[in-house]
């Protein structure tokens, strides 16, 4: 008969090894829900804005932060890698799937991520979480976006579990980590900073948690400049730019004016960022994620009854859905920031529970959120009814690329106070230029204006033109001049 202790030697190897197989299902599964036709959903106007700028940075324009327009410069420099190695190395050369490769990856190292956060709490509630994750129709749908948003999760995240093992197991090289991580929270955006210090907050309420190391003022100094370098080296364009530090400094009062200032026009109710939870019928789209929330927050009364780390993301969790809900500027993309450690929590209150129960309700949350994600993600995308697709291109700019390919060459002008993202979907023809009035020249071979400035163009054509209509979002059109003779 074999001891205990040889036992337990058997054991362990068997369970690290289920332990791998299952992350790789869970990674695996992840990959192909953020991987799947990226293509296919129009270009939305912030993506291309910034995809545009990927573009200038591929043809050898330096980098430079602008703290009132942009967010943070890791998206671009990150994208970089993907789209060289792919051979696009020209703006007119990206394509739609790999600008998103980066937010795709991002998303999928998010689930890793959660699921290393998680795995105190033992094997089968970080699976669950991470397999929450993996599913969720935010989590999904904004890991297919070519914006910050996907890779502040991840960011944070990697900071969350560094900074745990570091507060476990102390040490400098943990401290390092953790600096690193929250550099590059800071260089994506400036909102990174409030949920920074929500985790400090949420860690002084989980009074002395699962703590075997000791962090010393040295290491968290460490940190501190690690995380330092790694932003201003991103802020400063590495170097190049060295007034992006002082813009970098000056960002956080920026983003504060413009988020409580009450006029940037996307100010919305309190609970807007619960109400993408819950049930909602919108011309016959049927909305509804409370498989989902139910769970969540009965794992959250159940980790707030628990020391150590499931306090922590209760606490993290409750101080971050009560600071975006009281902050008046609101946009869909920002809930992606919760979804996380509602997965954890959602995880815990599966899991509490014992055999088959257990493994029925997991089962329902994931088939739930499943069902939602293909409706978000793969059927509706760029619906205006789908509560993610905020402010959307509508599909009629995917006819734009063979429209200007059609026209023979000559200028293509585009006559419209609001224009994007056609820069992106007219990146082929560098002739085109843009006017927010009608100039005094109008004739070209292509264009495209806003219906108020319609008949002021039409007075100032010399040529003969067949007009059309296109679509460039919910209840904004242009009209198509193409030239004939």
């Amino acid at each position: 008969m074999q001891s205990t202790a040889s036992n337990g030697e058997i054991l362990e190897p068997r369970r690290r090894g289920l332990e791998i197989a299952l992350l790789l299902l869970v990674a695996l599964f992840a990959l192909g829900l953020r991987l799947s036709d990226l293509s296919v959903r129009p270009m939305h106007a912030d993506e291309a804005n910034q995809a545009v700028k990927l573009g200038a940075m591929l043809e050898g324009e330096t980098y430079r932060f602008d703290p009132r327009e942009h967010h943070g410069p890791t998206l671009y420099y990150f994208a970089l890698l993907p789209a060289r190695l792919r051979g696009e190395t020209t703006l007119a050369a990206l394509t739609e799937t790999t600008v998103r490769l980066t937010p795709a990856l991002a998303g999928v190292a998010a689930v890793a991520l959660l699921w290393w956060l998680a795995s105190p709490l033992g094997l089968w509630p970080a699976f669950t979480a991470a397999l929450l994750l993996a599913v969720s129709p935010a989590a999904v749908y904004y890991s297919r976006y070519f914006i910050q948003e996907s890779l502040l999760v991840t960011f944070t995240l990697g900071a969350l579990a560094c900074g745990q093992s570091w507060w476990r197991k102390g040490g400098w090289p943990w401290a390092v980590a953790t600096g690193v991580a929250a550099g590059l929270m800071l260089a994506t955006k400036a909102s990174a900073l409030p949920y920074g210090v929500a985790a400090l907050v949420a860690l002084a309420l989980c009074g002395r948690p699962w703590r075997v190391g000791k962090i010393t003022w040295r290491e968290a100094g460490i940190a501190a400049v690690s995380a330092l370098i790694v932003a201003g080296a991103f802020y400063s364009s590495f170097g190049a730019n060295l007034a992006g530090l002082r813009d970098a400094a000056v960002t956080p009062g920026s983003m504060l004016g413009r988020i409580a200032g009450g006029e940037s026009g996307h100010e919305k109710p309190w609970w807007y960022y619960g109400s993408l939870f819950v049930f909602q019928r919108n011309g016959g789209y049927l909305w509804d994620q409370t498989v989902f929330l139910l769970p969540a927050l009965v794992g959250g009364v159940i980790a707030w009854r628990r020391r150590g780390l499931p306090r922590l993301v209760a606490g993290y969790t409750l101080i971050v859905a009560l600071m975006l809900s009281l902050t008046p500027y609101k946009t869909p993309w920002q809930v992606v920031n919760l979804v996380p450690c509602l997965c954890v929590l959602a995880a815990l209150a599966v899991t509490h529970l014992r055999g088959w129960l257990a493994i029925a309700l997991g089962l329902i949350v994931v088939a739930g959120l499943g069902w939602q994600t293909r409706q978000a993600v793969f059927q509706r995308p760029a619906d205006e009814r789908n509560p993610f697709a905020y402010v959307h291109t509508v599909p009629d700019m995917l006819k734009v690329p063979t429209l200007a390919a059609k026209v023979p060459a000559g200028p293509v002008k585009v006559i419209s106070r609001e224009f994007w993202p056609l820069p992106w979907y007219l990146r082929g023809r560098p002739e085109t230029g843009y006017w927010t009035e009608a100039p005094a020249d109008c004739d070209g071979a292509l264009l495209l204006v806003e219906p108020d400035l319609a008949d002021t163009v039409r007075a100032r054509l010399r040529g003969r033109y067949q007009e059309s209509f296109l679509g460039l979002r919910p209840g904004f059109v242009l009209v198509v001049f193409v030239r004939l003779d």
